[in-house]
C-alpha cells in the first residue's frame, strides 16, 4: 500500500464508502475497486485534457486486476455538462455493455464527475459509481456526497439525481498537473469549510493556503480535512433538506456570475465564481447587520492575498447591471415558493441558510457592489 494514505469513510446506511486520499491512489484504483466484489468491467469517462495524462495509467492499474475497461472522452469544458453530450456517454456506456454489477468511473474534474454520475444513476435504473477526480475542486467537493446532474438553459445544475459513489479515489498527486489557475478555483471550495462551521481551519488556511495549493503533506491535509467536513454533513442530511444547503456558501452569487458569461471558462471558472460569491456573501452579511465587518475584510483580504477574485468588477467583461445578476439568481435551485434563499454568516465558522432574504436588499446590496459604494 502507498504510504501516507488516509480514509474518509461515509457511513450512509446501506450506501457507505470509502473516500480514499494520498499520494499514488491511482496505481491502487483496480484493486480497490474490485475489492467492492462482482464489478467485471469499469466503464471509464473523462475529458480530452485529462486523458492523456492519466488515463493508461488508470487502464494498466485495472487490468492488473483482472477487470476490463472501456474509455469514452468528451470535450473538456462546462458546456459538456449538456442532454446531448448526456445521452452520448450513456449510449457509449450502453454499447459497452457495462452491465449493472459493473462499474462507471469518473475520471476528471466536476464536470466528468456531474456528468458520468448522473449517467451512472440513470443507466439501467442505476449502476456502480467510482469517482476518481483530477482537480482540487473536485477532490474536495463534487466528488463526494452523490450530487450528480447537467446544465439547462435556465440554468446550472438543475437537471440530475442523488447517486453515491461506491468509492472515490482522491490522488493528491494528480493535482500536480494542474495550471495554477485551477489550483485556486480548487482552493475556494476548501477554503469554504473552514467559513461554514469550522474557525480553526480557516485559521490553517490562512497560514497555509500557499502550501495547500502548492502540494505535499499541507494539500493532503487540506483535502482530507475538507472531504470529512463535507461528510459529516452529507451524513445529516444527504438530500439537501436542511444543514448541506450550507455546502452552497457563496454559490447562489457564484452561479448567477457563471449563467450571466454563459459558462464560459475563458472568463471565469466555477472556483474563481466560488471565491467572489464568498467574499459577497460575507460583505452581504455585513450589510444586513449579520456578521462583524472585521469577519468580512479578513475573508477577502485572504482570497485577495492568494491572487483569487473578490469582487464583481473582477468578472471579465463584466456582469452588467445589478437586476441582470437578481434575474440569474431566480433559477438558482434553493429557490423555494419563489422566495430567495442565501447562506448568510455571522461570523467567520457561523454561517445559517436565510431564508426568503427581500429581493429589494440583494438588488440595493448588488447595485453597491457594481458602484463601488
Amino acid at each position: 500500500m502507498s504510504q501516507g494514505i488516509a480514509t474518509v469513510p461515509v457511513p450512509l446506511p446501506g450506501r457507505a464508502y470509502d473516500i480514499v486520499i494520498g499520494r499514488g491512489v491511482l496505481a491502487e484504483a483496480g484493486r480497490r475497486i474490485a475489492a467492492l466484489g462482482k464489478v467485471r468491467h469499469v466503464g471509464i469517462v473523462t475529458d480530452e485534457i485529462v486523458a492523456p495524462l492519466h488515463a493508461a495509467a488508470l487502464e494498466e492499474a485495472l487490468g492488473e486486476a483482472g477487470l476490463v475497461s472501456s474509455r469514452i472522452t468528451i470535450p473538456a469544458g462546462e458546456t459538456s455538462k449538456s442532454f446531448a453530450m448526456f445521452a452520448h456517454v450513456s449510449d457509449g456506456l450502453l454499447a459497452a455493455r457495462i452491465e449493472r454489477q459493473d462499474a462507471v468511473l469518473a475520471l476528471g474534474g466536476g464536470v466528468v464527475g456531474d456528468l458520468a454520475g448522473f449517467a451512472a444513476a440513470t443507466l439501467r435504473r442505476g449502476v456502480r459509481l467510482v469517482q476518481v477526480p483530477t482537480t482540487l475542486l473536485a477532490q474536495v467537493d463534487s466528488s463526494v456526497g452523490g450530487k450528480t446532474g447537467i446544465n439547462s438553459q435556465h440554468g446550472k445544475n438543475l437537471i440530475g439525481a442523488f447517486h453515491q459513489p461506491a468509492l472515490v479515489l482522491a490522488d493528491t498527486a494528480l493535482i500536480d498537473t494542474l495550471p495554477l489557475r485551477e489550483r485556486k478555483a480548487g482552493y475556494a471550495e476548501v477554503v469554504k469549510y473552514g467559513l461554514i462551521n469550522d474557525p480553526d481551519f480557516f485559521e490553517w488556511c490562512e497560514q497555509h493556503g500557499e502550501a495547500a495549493m502548492a502540494g505535499g503533506t499541507a494539500r493532503d491535509h487540506a483535502v482530507r480535512v475538507s472531504c470529512a467536513a463535507k461528510a459529516a454533513i452529507v451524513l445529516r442530511d444527504e438530500h439537501e433538506h436542511g444543514d448541506r444547503a450550507l455546502l452552497n456558501l457563496g454559490h447562489t452569487f457564484a452561479h448567477a456570475i457563471e449563467r450571466i458569461v454563459a459558462y464560459d471558462n475563458s472568463r471565469i471558472v466555477h472556483g474563481e465564481a466560488v471565491s467572489i460569491g464568498l467574499a459577497l456573501a460575507f460583505r452581504f452579511s455585513q450589510r444586513l447587520g449579520l456578521c462583524p465587518g472585521q469577519d468580512a475584510v479578513r475573508v477577502t483580504r485572504h482570497l485577495a492575498r492568494l491572487g483569487m477574485p473578490t469582487t464583481l468588477a473582477d468578472v471579465p467583461g463584466g456582469i452588467g447591471p445589478a437586476s441582470a445578476m437578481l434575474e440569474a439568481m431566480a433559477q438558482d435551485k434553493k429557490v423555494m415558493a419563489g422566495k430567495l434563499t442565501f447562506i448568510l454568516a455571522r461570523g467567520i465558522g457561523a454561517s445559517f441558510v436565510a431564508r426568503d432574504v427581500p429581493a429589494a436588499e440583494v438588488l440595493a446590496f448588488l447595485d453597491a457592489e457594481l458602484s463601488g459604494t
